[in-house]
């Protein structure tokens, strides 16, 4: 076959370091914005960027050149130095260690999507960490409390 054909969607979850609630207002939509466009750039195409204060949420269609750990690594790395580049409200802005990277079928993207439009009201009844514990859960992802989130 002379032609590579793949579909490869990520729905990613991963917090402020502490989970400091500081993705707020007009930052939010920038920081999504900039977020989006490492993807684009570098790794796929950003179907959808979400969260709330503390979290962040992204569906992303990866190309296969790329691993998930490469793009989380960038897209982490990169977003959290153009904060504290641009934005001196911060006294230092920084991402958890790890995420949660879970599969996503073509089909079931478009729940995900509204999943991730959602976030303000679902978080309404539901934490960070519970939320990150039942996706776990429902991905059949084992975890150490312990080291559940840093």
């Amino acid at each position: 076959m002379s032609h590579t054909y793949s579909t490869l969607w990520v729905h990613v979850v991963f917090s402020t370091k502490g989970r400091a609630p500081v993705i707020k207002g007009e930052f939010r939509q920038r920081l999504y914005s900039y977020m989006a466009a490492i993807i684009n750039d570098q790794f796929g195409f950003a179907r959808k960027i979400g969260g709330t204060a503390d979290h962040v949420h992204l569906l992303a269609d990866m190309k296969t050149s790329t691993s998930a750990a490469d793009m989380l690594r960038v897209v982490k790395t990169n977003s959290s130095r153009w904060v504290n580049l641009n934005f001196r409200d911060f006294t230092k802005f920084a991402w958890q260690t790890g995420y949660g990277l879970f599969s996503v079928s073509v089909s079931v993207a478009p729940r995900v999507v509204k999943y991730i439009e959602d976030q303000e009201e679902h978080h309404r009844h539901e934490t960070f960490e519970q939320e990150f514990v039942r996706l776990l859960e429902k991905h059949g992802i084992r975890y150490d409390k312990k080291y559940l989130l840093d």
